[in-house]
């Protein structure tokens, strides 16, 4: 026998003037650490996962396996900086850094300033923003529903199928936490600090645009709401909502001139993601092919995944949009999942790409999972968590090939 959640639970309030304060909807101190600690839990838990599923013979260590991939190319931003140029000669590419977005690499010197080695300070910023991002995704989905919404969030997300990239030195674990903490700064009407992260977003990863975006959207629903009366400005606070979108979106265009003027190209980042990654924008062309050679030959477990990934990431999003979920978490869901989705590359780093854009996606699910009983949630939840766990160290200790 399942008992619904009472129906307060589930919806968000209606005037951001009268609802209680977050902290004491959050279940106070008590609240935010029981979110803490889901998270932490499930990032030792994935490190147990990679360490027991190391081939013995292997010469990789845990933490080397942590740092594979693109995790040694932000390593090398860090510790020395961004090239001067690139060269592209016999289908070759130097100066390949210019593809990765300057914070994380800036955090993971700001710890070697401190005196930690440089793999040391990049594998605990990322552990850092894994925690923080947990935090806030609860704290998001307690703002916008309710503590049971945001408890099945922050599970749903920190245990999806590549949440074991939360725990690398790769850009998602800040990412995901810059993109709730802007998000819910921006549902709480904190405005200096919705602008301060969404810059931060931007300056992380290219798909931070569509969070300036959505504040954009934050910003002319609070303008609208104000026109029908529902909510009351306080002082100066419409112009403040508009610089904080207006910081948001400079980020990834600053960013690009940046690399523009350096280089001495206006469009040197396009030409280095292009010749360099392979990376271009196909509008799906690409994940179309590979969806289609997956369903008539594909036999690994890694394409099915993969493919189910993207057609279930998909469907929750429209199913999202058809529930009127919040527009500017709805609006950051649908660019960053059109971006993912929209340009060609390796198919088997979708996944991983993917972690940040299920923060929309997973939401049908966590309140759904609010609506039934605690103890069906519950198992449904750990049987998510053990195959997200699992499938994330298959992914850096079995399959061979980047993520």
């Amino acid at each position: 026998m399942t008992v619904a959640a009472p129906a307060h639970l589930d919806n968000p309030p209606t005037d951001a003037g009268r609802k209680p304060r977050l902290w004491r909807r959050a279940g106070g101190l008590h609240g935010v650490a029981a979110a803490f600690v889901v998270v932490a839990a499930l990032r030792c838990a994935q490190l147990v996962a990679v360490w027991a599923m190391s081939p013995p013979d292997s010469p990789k260590t845990l933490w080397q396996r942590l740092l594979l991939w693109d995790g040694g190319w932000l390593l090398d931003v860090a510790v020395n900086g961004y090239p001067s140029g690139y060269t592209y000669r016999d289908g070759e590419i130097t100066g390949n850094g210019f593809a990765f977005f300057p914070l994380f690499p800036l955090l993971v010197r700001g710890g070697t300033a401190l005196g930690l080695p440089p793999e040391a300070a990049s594998l605990l910023t990322a552990h850092l923003a894994a925690l923080a991002a947990g935090v806030l995704v609860y704290l998001l989905g307690v703002s916008l529903w309710s503590r049971r919404v945001g408890y099945a969030l922050v599970v749903l997300v920190c245990a999806q199928p590549m949440a074991v990239v939360l725990g690398m030195g790769y850009t998602e674990s800040l990412f995901l936490a810059l993109v709730a903490g802007a998000l819910l700064a921006a549902q709480e009407r904190v405005w200096w600090a919705a602008g301060l992260a969404g810059l931060g977003a931007a300056l992380t990863r290219p798909t931070g645009a569509g969070v300036g975006v959505a504040l954009a959207v934050a910003v002319l629903l609070l303008w609208w709401r104000s026109r029908r009366g529902e909510v009351t400005l306080r002082r100066y606070e419409l112009p403040q909502a508009v610089a904080a979108a207006g910081l948001a979106l400079a980020g990834v265009p600053l960013f690009l001139a940046w690399v523009g003027l350096r280089v001495g190209e206006w469009d040197a980042w396009f030409t280095v993601q292009t010749k360099g990654w392979g990376t271009t924008f196909d509008f799906g062309k690409g994940v179309l092919d590979f969806i289609a050679s997956a369903v008539l030959g594909g036999e690994g477990v890694v394409e099915i995944v993969t493919v189910l990934l993207i057609v279930v990431a998909l469907l929750l999003a429209v199913y999202a949009a058809g529930e009127r979920v919040w527009p500017p978490l709805l609006v950051y869901g649908l660019i960053a999942l059109v971006l993912v989705l929209g340009q060609a590359g390796y198919w088997h780093s979708k996944p991983r790409l993917l972690v940040p854009v299920l923060l929309l996606c997973c939401v049908p699910l966590a309140r759904g999972l609010a609506r039934v009983s605690t103890g069906t949630s519950v198992v449904l939840l750990m049987m998510w968590s053990a195959f997200g766990l699992w499938f994330g160290a298959h992914m850096i200790t079995v399959w061979p090939y980047t993520i």
